[in-house]
């Protein structure tokens, strides 16, 4: 053993390296993403290692090798689980052979994600058992569990962390290499009466699943990840992740202390621990993120015992029913039901402290698509026009003054969006736009639906060569896989041209009157068009000689900050200026000035 300084995410993968996986899977998305990156690189090539085209593609990649024994896991955040809902939900049933594990990072806030659902409500669905960390170090430990539970058991498991586990640090005891478990696969066994799903079997292994779970409920509550903490009073408090570290700190302040119940395994719940807690209390407190999950179970047992006590959390308006549990919010919870106050000396509340400056998040100074955006923006004008955005980086382009996001649903919907408002009106001129990433990950279905229902939209597609929200991740149009193998690049044009889109055209955003002029060439077109936006990420490459204001041409027009909102233009002395340590000299600003006041140094001097 050795100690190390870790982020969560790669304590979670250096555990389960330590369990001995043989493959991990996954889709990038915040704040999951750097558990398989961590695996990438300390791998030694015995461990492969992929981002799949979406989460479906990765946990069913991980079901095949987990079918042939190996040590698998799936890595996504909470709104990717819904992708891959569809076979997880049979696998459920189905069952596995090598431990396989579903790493499902959530995202309470939501401080990135569209949505901030309770993975721990989806265990319960699928009927899956959950295990819910509740600090970096828990998690290193308890990856390993969560696969050899899998095996004993037959079934995948899901693995809960929340952002502030994933992207938190501590000093962790972890193996040396020469202690990892050495999992080879045997291979698969053909075993049609096991692995092909048909209604017969899944009503036989419905009923073995319900004996499972009743039997992992008395597992779990001798599970040493579950805990009680005795305390001196007849209160009590249960929670779990996070939640649970923010608890005992606050608690610590208390004299006289209410009994700590932890739930490191929300489902299948550990009822005989809840009973042992249970005794003797008056009142019990649940601080959990998101859902009422330990609530709810706490009531269930409760009301099956004939228990009189009185349970408070999300249920009864005693804990906030959205968003995270910060520390002050556990105090605030706390100091509520024990009727002391414990704020002072632990709130983090800074009366005299200065108000931080407002920073709305913008697209990056010279990003090609605040160039794509203006374009098509430009080129509109006047007419009645939908844009439906996507999710990536570009989502950013519904802010002022670009204001170019009309809808933003979920990854791939915005081409199905724009589609169904054209069916409703069909004068209105309906833009799709999404990423090159998006696109292979879950937009293609879109098109083809399109082409083949003979819809009348205008893709864009805003390829800047990577997966930029997430951290430059390669997809399968860079032609590079995570295994640092070269491959052959997935030309979007071909696959667009191959499911029927006749009109395709390629442009650079930032030749700005080419673009505005295409733009309205094959908006004008019938049918399902498509423009592909090239340029790329500007954080890919080294920036050019910053731009300069020429102050004697400027008129103080400020068309250039009004137009396009760069974050490298700014206002310096009452007057027009470009941040030189933020432009990369993209050059758009200089399209747009209408007196040609901005430019580099040798071209306007």
């Amino acid at each position: 053993m050795h100690r190390e300084f870790l982020m969560g995410n790669e304590a979670i993968a250096l555990g389960a390296m330590a369990a001995g996986v043989n493959l991990v899977a996954g889709y990038p998305g915040t704040p999951s993403t750097e558990v398989l990156e961590t695996i990438a690189k300390k791998n030694d090539g015995s461990i492969y290692v992929e981002w799949s085209v979406n989460e479906k593609a990765g946990l069913e990649v991980a079901a095949g090798a987990s079918y042939s024994g190996a040590r698998t896991m799936v890595t996504m955040k909470q709104v990717g689980l819904n992708v891959a809902s569809d076979p997880l939900m049979s696998l459920a049933y189905i069952g596995i052979k090598g431990g396989m594990v579903i790493m499902v990072a959530d995202d309470p806030g939501p401080i990135s994600s569209q949505t901030e659902q309770d993975t721990r409500t989806f265990a319960m669905f699928s009927k899956l058992p959950v295990f819910d960390p509740s600090s970096p170090s828990e998690a290193y430990r308890m990856i390993g569990d969560a696969f050899r539970y899998s095996e004993e058991y037959g079934t995948p498991v899901i693995f809960r962390p929340t952002t502030r586990i994933c992207h938190a640090y501590a000093s962790i005891d972890i193996k040396d290499e020469d202690e990892y478990e050495y999992n080879r696969p045997e291979g698969f066994v053909k075993d049609p009466s096991k692995w092909v799903i048909f209604p017969k079997l899944s009503r036989i292994n419905h009923a073995k699943i319900e004996k499972r779970n009743s039997e992992l409920s008395g597992v779990f509550s001798q599970y040493e990840m579950n805990s009680i903490t005795e305390g001196s009073s007849d209160l009590g408090i249960a929670c779990s992740g996070i939640s649970y570290s923010n608890t005992m700190e606050t608690v610590s302040a208390l004299e006289d202390k209410p009994s700590i119940l932890k739930i490191a395994t929300a489902f299948p719940f550990p009822e005989d621990l809840a009973l042992k807690f249970l005794a003797g209390k008056k009142e019990v407190l649940c601080i959990e993120e998101l859902d009422p999950v330990i609530e709810r179970a706490l009531i269930q047992v409760c009301g099956k015992y004939h228990i009189d006590c009185k349970i408070r959390g999300k249920l009864t308006a005693d804990a906030g029913t959205a968003g995270e549990l910060l520390r002050d919010d556990v105090n605030g919870c706390i100091s509520k039901f024990t009727g002391i106050s414990i704020n002072e000396g632990t709130s983090t509340e800074l009366n005299d402290a200065p108000e931080l400056p407002v920073r709305p998040p913008v697209l990056c100074a010279g990003c090609p698509h605040r160039a794509s955006f203006y374009a098509v923006k430009k080129a509109m004008k006047g007419k009645e026009t939908i844009f439906a955005g996507d999710i990536g980086c570009y989502t950013l382009g519904n802010a002022m003054p670009l204001d170019m996001v009309d809808t933003c649903l979920c990854m791939g919907a915005g081409v199905n969006i724009a589609q169904g408002v054209g069916r409703i009106k069909p004068d209105t001129k309906c833009f799709a736009f999404v990423g090159d990433s998006t696109f292979f990950a879950s937009a293609i279905t879109g098109v083809i639906n399109a082409v083949y229902n003979q819809a009348d939209m205008t893709l864009i597609v805003l390829d800047n060569s990577t997966t930029a929200m997430t951290g430059h991740q390669p997809h399968p149009g860079t032609g590079k896989t995570m295994m640092g193998n070269m491959t052959e690049k997935i030309d979007i044009e071909k696959v667009l041209r191959g499911v029927g889109v006749s009109e395709v055209r390629r442009l650079d955003p930032l030749d700005l009157d080419n673009a505005v002029r295409t733009v309205r060439e094959v908006a004008d077109k019938p049918g399902v068009k498509a423009i592909l936006f090239e340029s790329p990420c500007a954080m890919l490459f080294k920036p050019e000689k910053p731009y300069e204001v020429d102050t004697d041409k400027c008129i103080d027009c400020r068309m250039c900050i009004k137009e396009i909102g760069c974050p490298g233009l700014v206002i310096r002395n009452g007057k027009v200026s470009v941040d030189t340590t933020l432009c990369n000299g993209c050059g758009l600003c200089s399209q747009v000035c209408p007196v040609d006041a901005i430019g580099k140094k040798e071209d306007i001097s």
